[in-house]
C-alpha cells in the first residue's frame, strides 16, 4: 500500500511558475511507473507526464517544453516544475504510482492549480 501526498498548487498569473509534489508514504525505487494526471471541470482525468522507475520521462503535446517531471528516490518524492503556466493549465493536478506484475494503481487526493490574472 502506497499514500501519496500532493502539494504546491495554488493560484497563479500566467507565464508564472509553480513546484508540485508528491510525497511516498514509502519508497518509490521500485514503482514502476508515477506520473502526473490533471483533470479541468468538464473534462476528462488526462495524463500530463511520467516517469519510470529508471528515469525515463514522457510529456502530453500540451505541456512539452514547458512542464518537467522529476523524482528524488532518497526523499520518496515526485516533482512537477511547471513554467510559462497558461489558463488551459487549470485543474486539479493528481499524482499517480503504478506496479506492473500485479497491476496495482494508488492516487493521491490532489491539488488545485488556477491560473488566471
Amino acid at each position: 500500500q502506497v499514500q501519496l501526498v500532493e502539494s504546491g498548487g495554488g493560484l497563479v498569473q500566467p507565464g508564472g511558475s509553480l513546484r508540485l509534489s508528491c510525497a511516498a508514504s514509502g519508497s518509490i525505487s521500485s514503482i514502476n511507473f508515477m506520473g502526473w494526471y490533471r483533470q479541468a471541470p468538464g473534462k476528462q482525468r488526462e495524463l500530463v507526464a511520467h516517469i519510470s522507475s529508471g528515469g525515463m520521462t514522457g510529456y502530453a503535446d500540451s505541456v512539452k517544453g514547458r512542464f518537467t517531471v522529476s523524482k528524488d528516490n532518497a526523499k520518496n518524492t515526485m516533482y512537477l516544475q511547471m513554467s510559462s503556466l497558461k489558463p488551459e493549465d487549470t485543474a486539479v493536478y493528481y499524482c499517480h504510482a503504478m506496479y506492473i506484475g500485479p497491476r496495482r494503481d494508488y492516487w493521491g487526493q490532489g491539488t488545485q492549480v488556477t491560473v488566471s490574472s
